[in-house]
């Protein structure tokens, strides 16, 4: 039986004006073997911290983009995931929010010692190479939340579990 330490976490899809979404490339370091994978900009929530003050927060320490907190949204997608990470086994509940950007340069100078030694990449991915893609993403169901997102489905924020 496995212990699940639970965590909440905020994610965000980071949308330029060309409708491509950024993700990071990123494995776990306490098993290197497990492979890659493309993953949202986000994370863990600090104590007391809203879902709408962790996305901002965590755009701008990984990603360099300042926003006022009401400038993330709402969200337009929920689940709960299970994952190990570090060896340590997490059960957590996300909220996604859509900000829409321009473009921007990505600046990764506020990662933490653990995104520095566990990230390798970031790109701009189109709709299509998204959902044509055999890399893995997460949530495996990327493309669609990516989808309900930009079409504004109210259905979107229900989500589902992964």
């Amino acid at each position: 039986m496995t212990v699940y330490t639970p965590r909440r976490a905020a994610r965000v899809l980071l949308v330029d004006a060309a409708g491509r979404l950024l993700l990071f490339r990123g494995f776990d370091p306490a098993r290197p073997a497990h492979g890659r994978w493309w993953f949202t900009p986000g994370g863990g929530l600090d104590p007391g911290e809203t879902y709408a003050e962790g996305a901002a927060r965590e755009l701008a320490e990984e990603t360099g983009l300042r926003l006022a907190v009401p400038d993330v949204g709402v969200p337009v997608h929920t689940d709960v995931t299970e994952f190990s990470f570090d060896g340590v086994w997490y059960r957590q509940e996300q909220q996604f929010f859509l900000v829409r950007v321009a473009a921007h340069e990505v600046d990764t100078t506020g990662f933490s010692d653990v995104e520095r030694g566990s990230v390798d990449d970031h790109r701009w991915w189109s709709a299509e190479e998204l959902g044509s893609t055999d890399e893995r993403c997460y949530p495996a169901d990327l493309p669609a939340v990516l989808a309900r997102a930009l079409a504004g489905d109210p259905a979107a924020a229900r989500g589902a579990a992964c």
